[in-house]
């Protein structure tokens, strides 16, 4: 199902391998509260390693310094926080000394990236002596960058473990479900979901509908359930779904034998209005259904959930959130596009 070449058909031993990852990931005080990211691309670094790669050099982005120096978005504390969990001493910025893994400040800070600059590129290939160049940064492979298109016309190119396992559960979950296949929307914007709405009203056995986005949803089947009830606010507006509607879902989530969520079903930034994610996120992970939890604000609070309760499971927790949308979507991603037929 994944038609690209991996770090597996290649030799990395005694090679500069330039690996882009994704390691926007939130900052409080300059110490990551979220290492979803980092962690995931722990298989990838580990492998090459193993493998006898000559040093790796890790290059990403954070937030959004457009295209200028802000040291409030330093990859700094990422290189700190793999670091611990690589157990090996990790360099930030220094390309020449001992450490075989190399983490590079924010691709961002400069405006070649985003404009995918051909000479910006070459940069990263001239600073790290770079061999090969491994995209494993699932959450960015939507956005032709320099990091993710340009670097492809220097390099061969191929796909790390992280890229290779999203595409593949995700394009399982979509091309391929066992059924029935329950697809769970919510979320605030639901302009942003009509193309991945479209296409699931084709796909899907059932569609369940929360969040924000119900209010203005337009059910154009039966097999579409909105919610029948809410929860409000002190200001009348509706927050969340009701009990009833929450307990619709779980019940279908208990029939499903995939079970895709993209986007949460209230304001779960506020406790008082959780309660219906926290049931279908319970729902899911203790489910035997193969199961994706799309990037974004669903990930995020489902990851939360699940450390609170680490008895359940999910087969993915993605960690692109537009990148998922569109592939599920079904739409060409350019930087998988880019890397190397198998």
């Amino acid at each position: 199902m994944f038609d690209k070449k991996t770090i597996r058909d290649v030799d990395v031993a005694g090679k500069n391998i330039l690996v882009r990852v994704d390691y926007n990931v939130p900052l409080k005080d300059s110490v990551v509260t979220d290492d979803l990211r980092i962690r995931a691309s722990l298989p990838t670094i580990q492998y090459l390693l193993e493998h006898g790669a000559r040093k790796v050099f890790l290059i990403s982005h954070l937030g959004r310094p457009e295209g200028k120096v802000d040291e409030k978005l330093s990859l700094k504390p990422a290189a700190e926080q793999l670091q611990q969990l690589l157990g090996r001493p990790v360099a930030f910025v220094d390309t020449d000394g001992e450490e075989k893994v190399v983490l590079l400040e924010n691709l961002r800070f400069s405006p070649q990236e985003e404009a995918n600059d051909p000479d910006f590129a070459q940069k990263l290939v001239d600073l790290t002596g770079a061999e090969l160049f491994v995209q494993d940064g699932f959450g960015v492979v939507h956005r032709a960058h320099a990091s993710t298109s340009a670097i492809t016309q220097l390099l061969p190119s191929v796909a790390g473990l992280l890229l290779e396992k999203e595409v593949e559960n995700i394009k399982q979950a979509v091309e391929n479900p066992t059924r029935p296949l329950l697809f769970i929307l919510g979320g605030a914007k639901v302009d942003d979901k009509m193309p991945l709405v479209n296409r699931f009203r084709k796909l899907a056995d059932v569609i369940a509908v929360g969040g924000k986005i119900a209010s203005t949803y337009q059910k154009t089947s039966a097999k579409e359930v909105l919610p029948v009830d809410f929860v409000h606010g002190e200001d009348g507006k509706a927050y969340d779904i009701g009990e009833k509607s929450a307990a619709k879902i779980v019940e279908l989530v208990e029939q499903a034998r995939t079970i895709i969520w993209n986007g949460t079903l209230g304001m779960t930034e506020d406790p008082r209005f959780a309660k219906s994610s926290e049931k279908v996120a319970a729902a899911i992970g203790t489910s035997d259904a193969f199961s994706i939890i799309g990037g974004g604000d669903t990930a995020g609070f489902v990851l939360e959930y699940q450390k609170l309760h680490p008895e359940l499971h999910y087969s993915l927790i993605s960690t692109g959130g537009g990148a998922a949308l569109e592939l599920m979507a079904g739409d060409e991603l350019p930087g998988v596009a880019a890397l190397a037929d198998a």
